[in-house]
C-alpha cells in the first residue's frame, strides 16, 4: 500500500503524482523512459511520496552501446507528474502509468469498469480484443492514502518500451472512486517495489524482465529534469545506469527492509546546523512515486518554520503549550523520560508507545489506518511534538521563555490538514539549505530545489517541497524522499545487491 504525498499552498490546491510517458527506444540496448514539461498552471486542482561496497559494478550505457538495457522517456507535468507510457495485449492497447517505486502492481482501467467517472476520463482495457489475453479472475483492491481502486487479475503481454513481458498478472480496475484518479494525467500505475508488497502476491512487471531474460543486469534507474524550459521529463533505464546525467559517484545504502526501497538515513540539517531529530537514525525510503519530500509532522514542522513557510495556526497546539509547556520542560530538566511525559500529565493513555505517527494512515498496513479526530487524540499529538520541540531547544542551551515562544511559534507553523505550508515567492534568496545525510554523505537541498512555483510574475504562489505525512510504527516513523529529492539526484535501484545509490543529476 502507498500514500501519496499532495499539497495544499491556502486556497491553492496542486497534486503531485509521478507519471511517465514511454516515449522512444534506443538503439543501444538500454530501455530509457522520457518524461516531458509542462508548466504548472494555477488553474490545475490535482488530488495528488556510507557508500556500500558493489558486489560487482553496474554497467554504464551510452548511445551506441549494445549492452542488454532499455530506456524509457519520461513526460513531466507540473514537475510533479512524470508519467510514461506502455501497452498491454496483443495487438498493444497503449495507456500512460506512473512508475512508481513506493508500489508493486500495475494496474489500468477496465472495459467492465461502468459506475466511476475516472474509467470514462481514461482508456480502457479491453480483454476481448487481445488475443494474448488469460483468464485469472482472482479480486484485487488497493487502498492509497489518496484513494482506492478495486477489481481483478487478469494476464496478458506487456510492452514497456522494446520489451515485451509474457503473461504479466496485472489488475484490470473496475473501481475508481474519489476525484484523485479522475484529474490524473495517467491512467494506472506501475509499480517497480518488491513483490513483498504485492497486492495478491502477484510477480512485478521489474520481476519478469528479470525472469525472462529481458534485461540482463537487474538494476534500474531514474533521472528526473526538473528545468521547467525542456521538453525531456527525464528517463527511466531499465537494466543499466545512464552516464550521461549524473555527476561523480554514486552513494550506495544497503536496503533495510525489503518491500519499498527502504533505507537508513542520518540526521536532517538547517542551513548546515543538525537538528538532532535522526541523530540516531531514521528510516526512509526512495519513491518515485511521490512528489515532494514528506516527513514526521514534528520534524516538517521545525523545517517549515526555518524557511518561513506559513501553515494553519492549531489552536489545540497553542493551548496545549500554554497550559503544558512549562511543565514539559521541567519534567525534561528533571530527565524524565521524554516518551512518558504526556502520559504522566494525562494527555495521553500509552507510555511511549502511541507515537506522533498513531492515528495517521500508515503507508504499509492499511489496518493501521485509522484515522482519530477526538480532542484526546490532537492533544497527546500536541504534548508528543511539544516535548520534541521543547528538547532541540534545550540542546541549545536556550532560555526557558525563548523556549516556550519557539514552541508556540511552531504551533502557528503546523501545516493545514493535508500537510502542506506555502512560502514567500520574493524569499528565496533567504531561505537556508536543508540537508539529508544518506551513507554518511550529506545531500544539500538548496531553495530553489526544495520550493515548487506555482504561476508568474506577481500572481506567482510558492509551496514547501517538505510535506508532513506520519506513518504509524511499526513501519514507521519514515521518511519518504520524493520527486523534489530524485529531481536533484540521479537514483539507482540495484535490485540484484539489494541498494540504492544517490548521485548529483547533470
Amino acid at each position: 500500500m502507498k500514500i501519496y504525498s499532495r499539497t495544499v499552498a491556502v486556497s491553492l490546491i496542486v497534486s503531485f503524482l509521478l507519471c511517465f510517458s514511454a516515449f522512444a527506444e534506443r538503439n543501444d540496448g538500454t530501455f530509457r523512459v522520457g518524461l516531458k514539461k509542462l508548466k504548472l498552471d494555477s488553474k490545475n486542482r490535482l488530488a495528488a511520496r556510507v557508500e556500500s561496497k558493489q558486489e560487482k559494478p553496474l554497467r554504464a550505457y551510452r548511445l551506441g552501446d549494445s549492452g542488454d538495457a532499455d530506456v524509457v522517456v519520461l513526460k513531466n507535468y507540473l514537475d510533479a507528474q512524470y508519467y510514461g507510457e506502455i501497452a498491454i495485449g496483443t495487438p498493444p492497447q497503449k495507456f500512460t502509468v506512473v512508475f512508481d517505486t513506493g508500489s508493486s502492481n500495475l494496474w489500468v482501467p477496465s472495459s467492465k469498469c461502468y459506475f466511476s467517472l475516472a474509467c470514462l476520463l481514461h482508456p480502457k482495457y479491453k480483454s476481448s480484443r487481445s488475443s494474448t489475453y488469460e483468464k485469472n479472475g482472482k479480486a484485487a483492491a488497493i487502498h492509497y492514502g489518496t484513494g482506492a481502486i478495486a477489481g481483478f487479475f487478469s494476464n496478458d503481454a506487456v510492452t514497456v518500451g522494446d520489451l515485451v513481458v509474457k503473461d504479466q498478472e496485472f489488475i484490470e480496475a473496475t473501481k475508481e472512486p474519489g476525484i484523485t484518479f479522475v484529474v490524473a494525467k495517467f491512467d494506472g500505475i506501475l509499480g517497480l517495489g518488491f513483490q513483498e508488497i504485492s497486492v495478491g502476491k502477484a510477480a512485478p512487471v521489474w520481476y519478469n524482465m528479470l525472469k525472462q531474460g529481458l534485461i540482463k543486469e537487474p538494476v534500474f534507474s531514474f533521472w528526473l529534469n526538473r528545468n521547467a524550459d525542456e521538453e525531456e521529463g527525464g528517463e527511466l533505464v531499465f537494466g543499466g545506469v545512464d552516464p550521461n546525467h549524473f555527476k561523480g559517484k554514486h552513494t550506495y545504502v544497503p536496503v533495510t527492509q525489503k518491500g519499498y526501497w527502504q533505507f537508513d538515513m542520518g540526521d536532517v540539517l538547517i542551513g548546515g546546523a543538525p537538528t538532532g531529530f535522526c541523530e540516531s537514525g531514521c528510516s526512509a525510503i526512495a519513491d518515485s512515486g511521490t512528489s515532494l519530500l514528506a516527513g514526521p509532522t514534528t520534524i516538517i514542522t521545525m523545517i517549515n518554520h526555518a524557511i518561513g513557510a506559513a501553515g494553519v495556526v492549531s489552536q489545540q497546539c497553542k493551548t496545549v503549550v500554554d497550559q503544558y509547556g512549562q511543565t514539559i520542560l521541567d519534567l525534561l530538566l528533571s530527565e524524565t523520560q521524554p516518551k512518558k511525559i504526556c502520559s504522566q500529565i494525562g494527555l495521553c493513555t500509552f507510555d511511549g508507545t502511541r507515537g506522533v505517527s498513531m492515528g495517521i494512515e500508515s503507508v504499509v498496513d492499511k489496518e493501521n489506518a485509522k484515522l482519530s479526530n477526538g480532542v484526546g487524540d490532537a492533544a497527546c499529538s500536541a504534548c508528543e511534538m511539544a516535548v520534541v520541540w521543547i528538547q532541540s531547544q534545550l540542546r541549545q542551551n536556550m532560555t526557558q521563555e525563548r523556549i516556550l515562544n519557539y514552541v508556540n511559534e511552531l504551533c502557528e507553523r503546523l501545516p493545514s490538514p493535508m500537510g502542506e505550508s506555502a512560502v514567500d515567492c520574493a524569499q528565496l534568496s533567504t531561505m537556508p539549505t536543508v540537508s539529508l545525510t544518506i551513507g554518511g554523505k550529506v545531500f544539500d537541498l538548496a531553495p530553489e530545489e526544495y520550493v515548487l512555483k506555482v504561476g508568474e510574475g506577481p500572481v506567482a504562489q510558492c509551496i514547501s517541497g517538505f510535506i508532513a505525512l506520519d506513518v504509524a510504527p511499526p513501519r514507521g516513523p519514515l521518511w519518504i524522499l520524493g520527486d523534489v529529492f530524485m529531481g536533484k539526484y540521479h537514483t539507482v535501484f540495484d535490485f540484484g545487491n539489494e541498494q540504492v545509490g544517490f548521485a548529483e543529476a547533470a
